[in-house]
């Protein structure tokens, strides 16, 4: 039977083109003009997924929201919110009351497709009371405000401190294009997943094709590699797929973590979108912090630190006397920081000699201990 999509907009014409293309695409259509329609109609007909317009004349899709959040019967039913609003507050606002998928007009038919089987396919269930019910992984988004910061060492290693640890699955996905580490470093095979993925039209993107260019490590962690090579136009600028790929990762694994790099990632606004938590490396130096502190501006304005974690990591890169202190770093940057990660030269060397990471190896070394209780941290955010 084909899937039923409830489409809710107040402009007709809207409403007409939206529901012609779903309907070619195979799927059943039921319309609303206005949030009182909408809440009718999702109790009556049970849609499988709602597209829901935010500006309308009586109940707006916030408001629509948060009432079909409350309500058993629709609690679990998946919600994009269409809209023209595109500020970041207005996004925050829209995920709070408890949308799976925020997009703004005018979008791309194919892109508002891939982001309708996408969410289908994922099958998201909601907790009765409208809390999120976590049958999809949790996604980590690992940064610092430049590059030079460790991220992508940093990631490799916390996902094998967390495998260790709790023996579940886990995957680490480098998402910058041509700047791929792993694959020169462990010494894999073919560390191109990330760009033969980004070749892909959006709608070919789901999670057992993702899963075809996951690499294994031998102590279970599963890797999306990038290439070293320099990036062709075919994979930049593809934010939409991009944001695929980050999707149906948590389609497959509890907990995925992902090497964003910079903020200057193409298609930054969609991981942020899908990420659960930030985990932002910062060092002691006074233009880094500076740097940071707007880089964490811009995330709490995306709800980070507020309706989701914000896990905030020093990392020691020289001698102390010559960087700020820690409680001057804490101080300027208005946040706690929950971990400090010492400086390992001469195990980063002995690691690129042996082509293994750095926590192999020293096992009990204090950098293993420092990764180790940095994956508590996430241990315990994730409710484990």
């Amino acid at each position: 039977m084909a899937e039923k999509i409830l489409i809710v907009d107040d402009d007709m014409e809207t409403l007409r083109l939206v529901g012609l293309m779903l309907q070619r695409q195979g799927y059943q259509i039921v319309a609303a003009q206005n949030g009182t329609q909408a809440l009718g109609l999702a109790r009556n007909e049970k849609p499988d997924l709602i597209v829901l317009d935010v500006m309308m004349p009586d109940v707006d899709g916030y408001e629509v929201t948060r009432q079909l959040r409350k309500d058993n019967d629709t609690a679990g039913t998946p919600i994009i919110l269409f809209t023209a609003k595109s500020q970041v507050e207005d996004k925050v606002t829209g995920y709070e009351v408890g949308a799976d998928d925020y997009l703004t007009k005018p979008i791309h038919p194919a892109e508002l497709v891939a982001h309708i089987k996408a969410l289908l396919a994922r099958g998201k269930t909601r907790a009765v009371g409208g809390a999120p019910e976590q049958s999809h992984g949790y996604t980590l988004a690992v940064m610092g405000c430049k590059g030079g910061m460790g991220v992508s060492s940093t990631v490799l290693n916390l996902a094998l401190s967390y495998r260790l640890k709790t023996k579940e699955d886990v995957i680490a996905a480098e998402l910058r294009p041509g700047e791929g580490t792993w694959g020169t470093e462990l010494a894999l095979q073919n560390p191109n997943g990330l760009e033969s993925l980004l070749k892909l039209k959006p709608a070919e993107i789901t999670p057992t094709r993702v899963e075809k260019e996951l690499v294994r490590m031998n102590e279970g962690v599963r890797l999306l590699l990038a290439s070293t090579d320099i990036p062709g136009k075919e994979v930049l600028s593809c934010d939409d797929r991009l944001e695929m790929i980050v999707h149906s990762l948590a389609a497959s694994s509890p907990f995925v973590i992902l090497d964003v790099g910079t903020p200057t990632l193409f298609g930054f606004d969609a991981i942020m979108d899908s990420a659960q938590e930030v985990l932002l490396l910062v060092d002691a130096q006074p233009a880094t912090v500076q740097r940071t502190k707007l880089l964490i501006d811009n995330l709490i304005a995306r709800g980070f630190g507020k309706s989701k974690f914000l896990t905030v990591v020093l990392l020691n890169r020289m001698r102390v006397d010559v960087q700020l202190s820690l409680s001057q770093v804490q101080e300027s940057l208005k946040q706690t920081v929950a971990q400090m990660i010492p400086p390992v030269p001469e195990l980063s060397y002995q690691a690129a000699l042996r082509t293994v990471p750095l926590l192999e190896v020293q096992p009990d070394g204090l950098y293993a201990q420092q990764m180790s209780h940095l994956a508590d941290i996430f241990v315990q955010h994730l409710g484990k």
